[in-house]
């Protein structure tokens, strides 16, 4: 007789139960010979959660958020070679495993989501000196003085979380207007992807929708923001795209070709500051 081994239960709202996709990508990247990144914390949390794999588990969009999580690591790390003590926001964190794969032992770290997916979090992580979990909406305000109180310069990363917010330009326009001079990086979609999006979460039963499409991400720049640097899961930075595996740097070109841009990722910078 099998023994059966119990699982955490996850008790997330629909919205953040989407944190699973980029976990399951991650963990099936580990098991790559040649992954665009490793992350063995992902695969611990893979086999000890309990979550719907049909829904969120095997998927092209595990590809697009490897990807994505790879730019977004290049860029914090390019700020913590500048800026070894900053501190870095992970604005809807999930169960995200960056200062993992980041740490320079100097560097000040927030991770940021709602009490439900902090509560689950607690489960596989632990606060620090130099690392901390705060529970709360990035729609209240509150926690940007949480943040005011570490240590700048500051790099805020919005990984595959304002997408579900049509109040996303107002959050950047908080933070741009709090943080004269921080980083943020986000990624966009154009309003064909939020569409497709739409299509594919009423076939697989998903509650969750994108809320909020942004078909140039220069229009940020009205936000108080200034565009640093412009990439997409098709064409990651050049740096980046040089350690990639073979067969990525094979085929992104020709499926940036096939199916355009498909994520936007985009550094930005807070006026006001240097």
């Amino acid at each position: 007789m099998a023994v059966m081994t119990d699982k955490v239960q996850a008790r997330l709202g629909d919205v953040q139960q989407t944190l699973f996709i980029p976990l399951a990508g991650r963990a099936r990247e580990t098991g790559k010979r040649r992954p665009v990144l490793r992350d063995p914390k992902a695969a611990e949390i893979v086999e000890s959660v309990d979550f719907d794999t049909a829904k969120y588990g095997r998927d092209w969009g595990g590809v697009v958020t490897v990807l994505r999580t790879a730019i977004f690591d290049w860029w914090v790390r390019a700020f913590l070679a500048e800026h070894p003590a900053g501190t870095v926001v992970e604005i809807g964190t999930g169960l995200n495993t960056r200062f993992e794969r980041v740490d320079n032992g100097q560097v000040h770290w927030i991770d940021l989501d709602l009490p439900d997916t902090i509560g689950l979090r607690r489960m596989f992580f632990t606060d620090s000196a130099r690392r901390r979990m705060v529970a709360a909406s990035v729609l209240d305000e509150d926690w940007l003085s949480v943040a005011a109180d570490s240590p700048g310069p500051y790099f805020f990363a919005a990984d595959g979380v304002l997408v579900y917010l049509s109040q996303a330009p107002e959050v950047l326009a908080h933070i741009a207007a709090r943080f004269p001079g921080a980083l943020i990086a986000v990624d966009t979609y154009s309003q064909r992807m939020l569409e497709r999006q739409h299509h594919r979460a009423a076939k697989k039963d998903m509650a969750a929708r994108w809320a909020w499409s942004c078909d140039d991400p220069r229009s940020l720049e009205t936000l108080g923001l200034d565009v640093v640097e412009q990439a997409a899961v098709t064409r990651p930075p050049a740096g980046l795209r040089a350690q990639l595996p073979p067969q990525y740097r094979y085929l992104l070109p020709l499926a940036g070709r096939v199916l355009g841009d498909v994520a936007a990722v985009t550094l930005l910078r807070a006026r006001g500051g240097s």
